[in-house]
C-alpha cells in the first residue's frame, strides 16, 4: 500500500482501477520555410478550426457546469484572438522563416513561462490555459485528433495534469475520479472538477506517475487529498464505509435540495456556509447553502510568501461573489495572529497570543494592510451581494475607527472613478464577552452580528482551545455562553439588526432549537453540515 497526498478539489470518495491518461503527443519540429504567407494562412485556418471545436466544448460545458463555468471556454476563444499572442506567432514565422507549428509552440512556451513566473497564483494557473489553446492549434495544423483518450470504463484517470478542454471532454459515465501529479486549486480544471461533481485530487507529486499502473486498485479521497494505491483490507473497508456515508449524504441532498429552512410552525432561518478559500465554493453550491456566512480571507495571507496585492485579493473576492450569483457572501477581514501566524507580518512572540496582537488590532494599527484589503473588497462589491465582517471587536471606539477608514477608502475610490456598491452590509463578530455585554451599544453602529462561538467559549471560560488538557473544562454548552448569545440576540433585534452564529456551535444540532428560540436569524456551518442542520430545523416545532 502506498499513500500520496495532494489537494482535494471536490469532496467525495472514489474506489476503482487506475487508468493512465494517454495524451496524443504531437512532436513539433523546426522546419525552414520559404513561403511566409502560406504558413500564416495555415495558422489562420487552424485557428478557425480551433474556434469551432471550442464552441462545441462550450456547448457541452454549458449543459454540464452552467454558464459561469462554461465562460472558461469563451475566454479561450478570446485568447485565440489576442493581439500579443498572435503577433508573436506571426513575428516568429516572418523573422525566423519557420513553420507554423514551431511558431505556435515557441509562443506557447514563452507565454506559459510568463504566466508561471507571476506572483499571483490565479495568473500562474493561466499557463495551462495557454498550452491548452496552443496544443489545439498545433493539433489542427498537424491534423491530429484532439483531445486525448483513455482506456476502459469506470476508471480513475491518472495524469500529469489535465487541460480544461480535456476535463470537459471526459465521459462522465466512464469516470470515477481523476488524480493529477501537478496542478493548482486555482486552475480552470480544478474549478470544472468541482462544478462537474468529479472526485478529484491534484498536485500529488511527480513520483506518483512512476508508481501507478493501469488497472491498479486505488482510493481517491477528495476530502483529505489522499490517494492510496493498492489499499490493504482494513483501509479498503474503512473507505467503503466512508463512501457509503457519502452516498447517504448525497441521497439526503436530493431529498432536501431546494427545500426551505423552515420549522414545522413556519419559523424561517437562513443556513449559510463557512469556507476558507475559493476552492470551497463548489461545496457551498453542492450542499445548497443559502449563502456564505463566513469567508475567511486570511487564507490569502497564509498561502502567500508576502502580502497579497490588492488585485490578487480583488480577483478572489470577485470570484466568490460571482459564483454565488447574488446570494449573500460575508467576508471577514483578516484574522491573523494567535494560532494563525505569518512570518512576513513579523509579529513579536507573545506569552498569550490569543489575548494579544491579532485580527482587528493589527488592521487598526497597520492601516496600509487594512486599506489594501478594504479597497479590494469594495471594488469586488459590484459583482455580488457583499457583507464585510470585522473580527475581535471589544469597543465602540474600534467600530468608529473602522467606519472612518472605510469612508476614507470609499473617497479614494470615488476620486479615481472606481465603482463600489452602496448596499454593502457591515457587521461585527461577537466573540469576546466584552462585545456581547455592550452589544446594546454596538448594534446601532452596524447592520448585523455574527457570533464566533469558538473564541467566545475560550474567552468566557478562560480555557485555551488549543490546549488538549483543558478539553474536559471547556464546556461549549456552558450556561454563561448561551446567556451571552441570547443577550446579544435581544440587543440586535431591539435595534432591528439580524444576528447569526458562525462558530462550531452553529452545527451542533442539539442546540439548534435553543438558538431558534433565542431568535437567531442565521446559522453558518461547514458546507457538509448544511443539510444536516436543515433536516433538524424542518423537524422542530417552536409552538
Amino acid at each position: 500500500m502506498k499513500v500520496f497526498k495532494g489537494k482535494g478539489v471536490y469532496g467525495a470518495v472514489a474506489i476503482g482501477n487506475a487508468s493512465l491518461f494517454k495524451r496524443n503527443e504531437i512532436p513539433v519540429k523546426r522546419v525552414s520555410i520559404t513561403d511566409v504567407e502560406a504558413e500564416k494562412a495555415r495558422v489562420d485556418k487552424a485557428k478557425e478550426h480551433s474556434l469551432e471545436q471550442l464552441k462545441d466544448i462550450y456547448d457541452k460545458a454549458l449543459k454540464e457546469v452552467g454558464e459561469t463555468n462554461a465562460q472558461i471556454f469563451e475566454i479561450h476563444m478570446m485568447m485565440l484572438e489576442d493581439d500579443d499572442y498572435n503577433d508573436s506567432i506571426t513575428s516568429i514565422i516572418e523573422t525566423q522563416k519557420v513553420n507554423a507549428e514551431y511558431a505556435v509552440a515557441a509562443t506557447s512556451d514563452n507565454f506559459a513561462e510568463m504566466f508561471s513566473l507571476m506572483d499571483d497564483s490565479y495568473m500562474q494557473a493561466r499557463a495551462l490555459d495557454v498550452r491548452d489553446i496552443s496544443n489545439r492549434i498545433i493539433g489542427n495544423l498537424s491534423q491530429e485528433k484532439l483531445p486525448s483518450t483513455y482506456s476502459d470504463n469506470k476508471m480513475i484517470i491518472c495524469s500529469d495534469d489535465l487541460a480544461p478542454s480535456e476535463t470537459v471532454s471526459l465521459d462522465k459515465n466512464s469516470l470515477l475520479a481523476f488524480v493529477t501529479a501537478n496542478g493548482s486549486a486555482n486552475s480552470h480544471t480544478a474549478i470544472l472538477a468541482r462544478n462537474m461533481n468529479i472526485p478529484a485530487v491534484i498536485g500529488v507529486g511527480a513520483d506518483f506517475l512512476s508508481q501507478v499502473q493501469d488497472s491498479q486498485l486505488m482510493v481517491v479521497d477528495g476530502y483529505t487529498g489522499e490517494v492510496i494505491l493498492e489499499p490493504d483490507e482494513k483501509t479498503l473497508t474503512k473507505y467503503k464505509i466512508k463512501q457509503a456515508e457519502d452516498t447517504a449524504k448525497k441521497k439526503l441532498l436530493l431529498e432536501l435540495k431546494g427545500k426551505d429552512n423552515v420549522t414545522i410552525d413556519g419559523t424561517k432561518i437562513e443556513i449559510f456556509a463557512n469556507i476558507g478559500s475559493t476552492s470551497n465554493i463548489g461545496a457551498v453550491l453542492l450542499n445548497d447553502a443559502s449563502g456564505i456566512g463566513l469567508f475567511r480571507s486570511e487564507f490569502l495571507y497564509l498561502e502567500n510568501s508576502d502580502y497579497p496585492s490588492e488585485d490578487q485579493q480583488f480577483l478572489n473576492y470577485k470570484k466568490v461573489l460571482e459564483s454565488m450569483a447574488g446570494k449573500k457572501v460575508i467576508i471577514r477581514t483578516l484574522d491573523i495572529g494567535a494560532d494563525k501566524q505569518v512570518d512576513y507580518f513579523n509579529l513579536a512572540k507573545e506569552d498569550n497570543p490569543a489575548l494579544g496582537y491579532r485580527a482587528i488590532r493589527i488592521c487598526l494599527t497597520r492601516p496600509d494592510i487594512f486599506k489594501t484589503q478594504l479597497r479590494a473588497l469594495l471594488r469586488a462589491s459590484v459583482y455580488g451581494n457583499l457583507g464585510i465582517m470585522f473580527p475581535m471587536i471589544t469597543s465602540v471606539s474600534e467600530i468608529e475607527k473602522i467606519k472612518k477608514i472605510c469612508d476614507e477608502v470609499k473617497a479614494e475610490l470615488k476620486s479615481n472613478n472606481i465603482r463600489y456598491s452602496d448596499k454593502i452590509e457591515i457587521g461585527i463578530m461577537i466573540e469576546t464577552p466584552a462585545a456581547a455585554i455592550i452589544s446594546d451599544k454596538l448594534a446601532p453602529l452596524v447592520d448585523f452580528f455574527s457570533v464566533g462561538t469558538n473564541d467566545l467559549t475560550q474567552y468566557t471560560l478562560a480555557c485555551d482551545r488549543q490546549n488538549p488538557i483543558l478539553e474536559d473544562f471547556c464546556d461549549t454548552h456552558h450556561e454563561a455562553i448561551l446567556r451571552l448569545i441570547k443577550f446579544a440576540a435581544d440587543n440586535a433585534h431591539k435595534y432591528g439588526k439580524w444576528i447569526g452564529i458562525c462558530g462550531e456551535l452553529a452545527a451542533d444540532t442539539s442546540l439548534t432549537e435553543s438558538f431558534l428560540r433565542m431568535g437567531i436569524d442565521e446559522l453558518s456551518v461547514s458546507p457538509s453540515y448544511v443539510l444536516k442542520v436543515r433536516d433538524t430545523v424542518r423537524n422542530i416545532n417552536l409552538k
